[in-house]
């Protein structure tokens, strides 16, 4: 059967007691300490992780009001672009019709003074011809200044149309 020694439980028990008192001293601290650094070391870790990701969905939502404001902001600037150019448009069709206004009243006036000098021109000839048919009716040289009065004097009263 089994036999109990008492001195073997006794020394077995003052064997433990001394090997847990010195764990406890030597190895049972440093374990502990090595835990706790560990320990903290991953809840800093944690923290820094939570706060880096606070920061990046803050700098998110930054991105997206500066990517609205400049969305905001291009498509102002389109609008004014298009209505400068709808206004840059229309003076330039106002101008090129004031210009083409110009041109024609320019031709206008330009057509009524060659009108007047073709008249002019077709009076003086009409005169010079009514003098030489006039001198080869009576058949003797007449006095041209003298005639050339009278035919213009008449060609005065005639209407001008």
């Amino acid at each position: 059967m089994l036999d109990i020694n008492p001195g073997l439980i006794i020394w077995t028990i003052v064997t433990f007691l001394i090997l847990m008192f010195l764990l406890t001293k030597l190895a049972w601290k440093p374990l502990l300490s090595a835990l706790e650094k560990r320990e903290e070391h991953i809840r800093s870790s944690i923290d820094r992780a939570e706060k880096a990701a606070r920061d990046a969905e803050h700098q998110a939502a930054e991105n997206k009001k500066h990517i609205a404001n400049a969305e905001v902001k291009a498509s102002k600037l389109l609008k004014e672009g298009h209505e400068l150019g709808e206004k840059l448009k229309a003076e330039i069709v106002e101008k090129a019709h004031h210009h083409a206004r110009h041109m024609v009243e320019s031709a206008k006036l330009e057509i009524e003074r060659e009108k007047e000098a073709a008249l002019l021109k077709l009076r003086s000839e009409v005169a010079d011809l009514a003098i030489i048919a006039a001198k080869k009716i009576i058949g003797e040289t007449l006095d041209v200044e003298k005639h050339r009065k009278v035919v213009d004097s008449y060609l005065d009263e005639l209407p001008k149309n």
